[in-house]
C-alpha cells in the first residue's frame, strides 16, 4: 500500500463536511489540518469532525508535513488561495472552478509546472459509478460513434436554501459557473475536449430577493448572466447543447444524454457519483437500465485521493489542472459568444482523462 498523504484543507463552508468525509475514505489520505479566514469556525470543524489541528492559514501553509491542501474558499479567491499553496510548495486540490479568468488559471498552472507540483480541481464526481459506467459502455461502443449530446441544469437559483448566496450573483458566480464544470466535465470525460462554442445568455432579474432563512430578505443585485443556452463543437465531431439557468421554475428536460450512431444514452446527475444509466439502441424498443460497472459509494476527495496515488507513482491524476482550466476556457468562452454574437474558438486542449478500471477495492485507487 502507498505511504499516507498528509492533507489540510482551507475553508469550513458548506461543502467541507462532504470532503472531509469523502478523503477519510480512502486509506493514502490523512487530514491533519483545517484552516479558515475566520478560526473559530475552523476550531469548530476541528472539534466537530475529529481533526488534530485548526489554525490559521499560514500556519497551515507552513506545516512541513502537509503535502496536499484542499482549497475550499469562495470562488473569486480560488486562484490567489491556490498560489499561495504552490509558491508553500505544496500540491493543491480546489473546489470549481479553477479561477475566474483564464489569466489566474494559467498562472496557477505555470506556478504548478515551474515548481514541480500537482493542480487538481472539483468536479471528481466523473469518477463516481454513474459517470464511469457511462464512460465504458462509450468506450465499449454500446451506442456507437456519438453524434450530439445535450447537457440542461435548470433551476430558480440557490437564494431559497443556502446561507450565503451572495457570490452566486457575482463575477464567478451564476449558473454556468457554478454548476457547468459538473456537466462541462462530464461531457469531455465522455467525448473529449471542446474546439469551438457560440452561445446566447441574458442577465433576466437585475436582483434576487434571498428566503434562506439565514438571509432572509436580503436583495442581492445581480452582475452575472443567469440563463445561458451555448452550442459546443467537440473534436471528435460530435455537436453538444447546453442550457444552464437560474431562470427556470419548472422542465421536463433530461440531465445529460448522449446520441450515438447505433442508439442513445442518457447519463445520470454529474453532480452525484452514482445514478442509473440507459441506453437504447437503434434496434431495441424501450430504454434499457445497465448495471454499474464502478462503485457510487465514493464521494468528495476521490480526485484527492487519485492526486495521492499520482504523487506516490509518478502516474496522471484525472481531475487535473488542465482539465479544470480548459473547463474554464470554454466558460468564458460561452460568455464571450453571447457578447461578441459569435463563434469563439477555444485555444486550449486536454486529453479525455483515463477511464477508471472496473472492480477497484473500496478505499484505495491502487491499480488505477
Amino acid at each position: 500500500m502507498a505511504a499516507k498523504v498528509n492533507v489540510g484543507i482551507i475553508g469550513c463552508g458548506n461543502i467541507f463536511p462532504q470532503y472531509i468525509n469523502g478523503c477519510r475514505a480512502f486509506e493514502i489520505l490523512d487530514v491533519v489540518a483545517v484552516a479558515d479566514i475566520d478560526l473559530s469556525r475552523a476550531q469548530a470543524r476541528a472539534k466537530e469532525f475529529k481533526i488534530p489541528k485548526a489554525c490559521t492559514v499560514a500556519e497551515l501553509l507552513a506545516d512541513p508535513a502537509i503535502e496536499i491542501v484542499v482549497n475550499l474558499t469562495v470562488p473569486q479567491v480560488h486562484a490567489a488561495v491556490s498560489l499561495d499553496i504552490l509558491r508553500a510548495g505544496k500540491h493543491v486540490h480546489g473546489e470549481k472552478p479553477l479561477a475566474l479568468r483564464r489569466e489566474e488559471g494559467q498562472e496557477v498552472l505555470a506556478i504548478a509546472k515551474q515548481k514541480g507540483l500537482l493542480v487538481g480541481c472539483a468536479p471528481d464526481t466523473f469518477l463516481g459509478g454513474g459517470i464511469q459506467t457511462a464512460r465504458k459502455l462509450l468506450d465499449d461502443g454500446a451506442i456507437g460513434a456519438p453524434v450530439s449530446a445535450v447537457a440542461f441544469m435548470c433551476g430558480h437559483g440557490p437564494e431559497s436554501w443556502h446561507p450565503n448566496p451572495e457570490f452566486y450573483y457575482k463575477q464567478g458566480g451564476g449558473p454556468l459557473f457554478d454548476m457547468g464544470p459538473y456537466y462541462l466535465t462530464a461531457l469531455i470525460n465522455l467525448l473529449g475536449s471542446v474546439k469551438r462554442v457560440t452561445a446566447s445568455a441574458r442577465i433576466s432579474f437585475p436582483e434576487r430577493v434571498a428566503t434562506s432563512k439565514e438571509k432572509n430578505g436580503l436583495r442581492i443585485g445581480v452582475e452575472i448572466p443567469t440563463h445561458v443556452s451555448g452550442v459546443l463543437d467537440f473534436e471528435s465531431g460530435a455537436v453538444g447543447t447546453v442550457i444552464m439557468s437560474f431562470d427556470t421554475w419548472a422542465h421536463h428536460l433530461p440531465l445529460i444524454e448522449i446520441y450515438g450512431a447505433e442508439g442513445s444514452m442518457s447519463v445520470p446527475d454529474p453532480n452525484t457519483f452514482g445514478g442509473t444509466v440507459k441506453t437504447r439502441r437503434s434496434d431495441a424498443k424501450n430504454w434499457e437500465d445497465n448495471p454499474l460497472t464502478h462503485s457510487s459509494t465514493v464521494g468528495r476527495g476521490i480526485g484527492v485521493a487519485d492526486m495521492a496515488y499520482a504523487i506516490r507513482t509518478g502516474r496522471t491524476h484525472r481531475a487535473s489542472g488542465e482539465l479544470a482550466y480548459h473547463v474554464l476556457d470554454v466558460m468564458q468562452s460561452l460568455h464571450e459568444a453571447s457578447e461578441l454574437g459569435r463563434h469563439v474558438m477555444i485555444e486550449s486542449t486536454c486529453a479525455k482523462p483515463s477511464a477508471l478500471p472496473t472492480g477497484l477495492a473500496a478505499g484505495t485507487l491502487d491499480s488505477a
